[in-house]
């Protein structure tokens, strides 16, 4: 009886509180953020400022900077390539 008690409270529990994914996607420097009735949302998945405005035209949205954008590797610096004895 404890064990159907406990299953279903989880089940509750999980269902009541259903988990949101990251919202921003360190692989694009831009992203859409959209307004509406339901709420707000945010998608990273572009990779210009005009790609995105393209997306955004007519929408209750915008385009913002994706602060977690992790960039270009710009590789090692000259005092790295530097060979070390």
């Amino acid at each position: 009886m404890r064990v159907l008690a406990r299953l279903v409270l989880v089940i509750g529990v999980t269902a009541a509180a259903p988990l949101q994914a990251q919202t921003y996607d360190p692989n694009y420097p831009v992203c859409l953020q959209t307004f509406g009735r339901n709420g707000n949302a945010i998608s990273c998945g572009y990779t210009s400022m005009g790609q995105c405005r393209g997306s955004a035209s007519g929408r209750a949205a915008q385009c913002v900077v994706n602060p977690y954008f992790a960039g270009a590797n710009p590789g090692r610096s000259r005092r790295q390539q530097r060979v070390q004895w």
